[in-house]
């Protein structure tokens, strides 16, 4: 694969406050999401329960490409992350009852991590929290519904805000590039698109907002995870992707390894996609490296 990481920087993020964090100086990074974030950590189970590692990325995904690969300061990661979750199971039915949505995995760490027990003896000056969020609620063009997930999103943010002060924000990436909404037609990919650019601005104005009436406030970075997509689709041929608006059928459940390559096709690695929604590890490292570096302060 030929991907350039310095051609996405440029376009990666959009800072946002104070830069009093570092990634360098990141000791404790919590983590909220969905499939694209979740690696199956259960913190019930303990602060220092194995993580199975599970991801939706046939490979390690962003977080643990930050917690491994761009980790400089051996920063420990609490990863709440839950597949499938949306903002607030009362508002948009998540495709299980089970799923933790962003309500539920605050919670949690209201109730596991906030006392700083031992493991996780974290402060609010070494500490980063960070929300991508927002993929599995973009199923309407409502304008008002998105002022109403925003509005329970930071009620989240507001009760991790009780605990720290530096975050760090992903918005949602353009979902109707996948093969998902490709398969369904242009009427699909334009609804979801028109859906997404108005979450992504009103998660933008909401952030601006955040950042203009708390005080206080370490680094707050909103993160341009969209733009960091289109760069690569916009590009792919020539990043070495061949192939970036479906998937293989033989890969879709995942493969033994990351090197798997099933005649006729391609070796796994070297697609955009894992199955209709989800990017290769691939995408995920160009990700992690971005945000590594913006954190960073470059």
């Amino acid at each position: 694969m030929r991907f350039s990481v310095a051609a996405v920087l440029a376009v990666a993020s959009t800072r946002i406050g104070v830069s009093a964090l570092t990634w360098g100086t990141t000791d404790y990074l919590f983590v909220f999401g969905d499939s694209y974030t979740t690696t199956g950590f259960n913190i019930s189970a303990g602060v220092n329960s194995p993580t199975p590692g599970f991801t939706s990325s046939n490979g390690p995904n962003w977080v643990q490409y930050l917690g491994d690969t761009y980790n400089v300061t051996n920063t420990k990661i609490f990863n709440l992350a839950y597949g499938g979750a949306v903002t607030d199971n009362k508002l948009v039915t998540p495709y299980l009852p089970t799923v933790l949505s962003l309500v539920d995995q605050v919670a949690q760490f209201v109730k596991y991590l906030s006392s700083k027990p031992t493991g996780a003896k974290w402060s609010s000056s070494n500490s980063l929290f960070a929300i991508w969020i927002g993929i599995n609620d973009n199923n309407v063009t409502q304008s008002g519904f998105h002022n109403t997930i925003m509005n329970d999103y930071f009620k989240q943010v507001e009760t991790l805000y009780d605990h720290g002060t530096s975050f760090l924000f992903l918005n949602v990436p353009p979902i109707d590039r996948t093969p998902l909404f490709i398969e369904q037609g242009p009427a699909a990919t334009a609804a979801v698109k028109a859906s997404l650019a108005d979450y992504n601005k009103q998660l933008s104005q909401r952030v601006a907002l955040f950042k203009a009436t708390h005080s206080g406030l370490g680094q707050v970075i909103l993160f341009d995870a969209a733009a960091v997509f289109n760069s690569l689709l916009d590009n792919a041929a020539t990043l070495g992707f061949v192939n970036s608006t479906g998937y293989v059928e033989a890969y879709e459940n995942g493969t033994p390894s990351t090197t798997t390559q099933i005649a006729p096709y391609a070796p796994v690695s070297n697609y955009f996609w894992l199955n209709t929604l989800h990017p290769l590890f691939t995408v995920h490292n160009i990700l992690a490296h971005a945000i590594s570096t913006k954190l960073s302060g470059f």
